[in-house]
C-alpha cells in the first residue's frame, strides 16, 4: 500500500520521499516497510499516508491520492498486525449488561 501511494504522490524514488521536507520516515525505514521486512506501527503508517496524501504536493491527481490514502488506512485498520478489529470486540465485550426493565439511549438519546 505505501509503495502505491508514494508513487501515486509523485515520488518514484524512496531517496526522493525521504530526502522531501517533513517526510516522517527515513530512506531506510521505508525500504523496508515497502519490502515488508519491517511492519510500521500504526502512527507512523498514518503519518506516511498523512505525508503522501496531505503534505506531499507533488501529485498533479491530489483527489486520487486522497482517495488512495483513505483506502490505505481502511485496509490498515482491518489489517490482523494492528488488532484494531480484536481492541472493537473486546470493547464490546466489556460493556455491561443493562439492568432489566432498562432501556438504552443511544448517543442520539433515542431508546434502543
Amino acid at each position: 500500500m505505501l509503495r502505491g501511494l508514494r508513487k501515486a504522490a509523485g515520488y518514484r524514488a524512496v531517496k526522493d520521499a525521504a530526502g522531501a521536507p517533513g517526510c516522517p520516515a527515513a530512506q531506510q525505514t521505508i525500504y523496508a516497510y515497502e519490502r515488508g521486512g519491517l511492519v510500521p506501527s500504526l502512527q507512523q503508517f498514518l503519518e506516511l499516508v498523512e505525508f503522501y496524501a496531505l503534505k506531499s504536493a507533488r501529485s498533479p491527481d491530489g483527489d486520487r491520492v486522497r482517495y488512495m490514502g483513505v483506502a490505505a488506512v481502511h485496509a490498515a485498520l482491518g489489517s490482523p498486525a494492528y488488532h484494531v478489529r480484536e481492541a472493537l470486540i473486546l470493547a464490546e465485550r466489556l460493556q455491561p449488561t443493562p439492568a432489566p426493565g432498562r432501556k438504552r439511549r443511544t448517543p442520539a438519546g433515542r431508546k434502543v
